[in-house]
């Protein structure tokens, strides 16, 4: 099976290339957000975690906690930030293994790995891909994209400071791909070059 992560800023189109591609036989698309969103839920591994470091400020009336409110906190402070990664990350970690575990058995051919951190985060197992595909957006499209999607202007100024910093780093198996066009064309772009880095690079699969 080919590990493949989904590598990019906000905006760059991660969510709907690997929507696009999973639709084939053969792939699965797994997002490292919403495995994040599972550890923060009333029960969950970091909940209790999240509450003792960041106060009971952060949760919602219900008792979840309150993703919006813990995004406004913690990108506004790089040090909040780290700690967040620190408590989440390693979870994200243990069960995105468990899922590439069960994929494996169920006879997957490629697992897309959806991931804006997953190349600068300390706590990512970078041994566990076979490839990284950075999808490659200018800042003023991503801009433009966020903003149809419905986020507002500050939420999206929030989150291209918050990862200011994140650029493709030069790594061996790592292809940025053009991600600027029709989505379906984006994808087939995505697509052609993983199959193209296979035949030149053959894995397990």
């Amino acid at each position: 099976m080919w590990v493949i992560g989904v590598v990019g800023p906000a905006g760059s189109g991660k969510s709907t290339v690997c929507r696009i591609l999973s639709r084939r036989s053969g792939v699965a698309h797994i997002d490292c957000d919403r495995l994040a969103w599972e550890t923060y839920r009333p029960g969950g591994p970091a909940y209790l975690s999240l509450i003792a470091h960041f106060g009971e400020g952060i949760l919602a009336p219900d008792g979840s906690v309150d993703r919006a409110k813990l995004g406004a906190l913690v990108f506004a402070d790089p040090k909040a930030k780290a700690e967040l990664e620190k408590m989440v990350h390693p979870l994200v970690m243990e069960e995105l293994e468990r899922i590439l575990a069960r994929e494996q058995k169920r006879g997957t051919k490629m697992a897309l790995v959806e991931g804006a951190l997953l190349l600068s985060s300390p706590h990512v197992r970078r041994e566990a891909f076979d490839l990284f595909v950075w999808l490659s957006v200018p800042e003023e499209e991503r801009r433009r994209r966020l903003l149809a999607s419905g986020l507002d202007e500050e939420t999206i100024a929030r989150r291209f400071s918050a990862q200011a910093e994140l650029l493709p780093p030069k790594i061996p198996n790592l292809l940025v791909v053009e991600g600027v066009g029709a989505p379906a064309e984006v994808a087939r772009r995505v697509l052609s070059a993983i199959e193209s880095y296979f035949k030149e690079a053959p894995t397990n699969c």
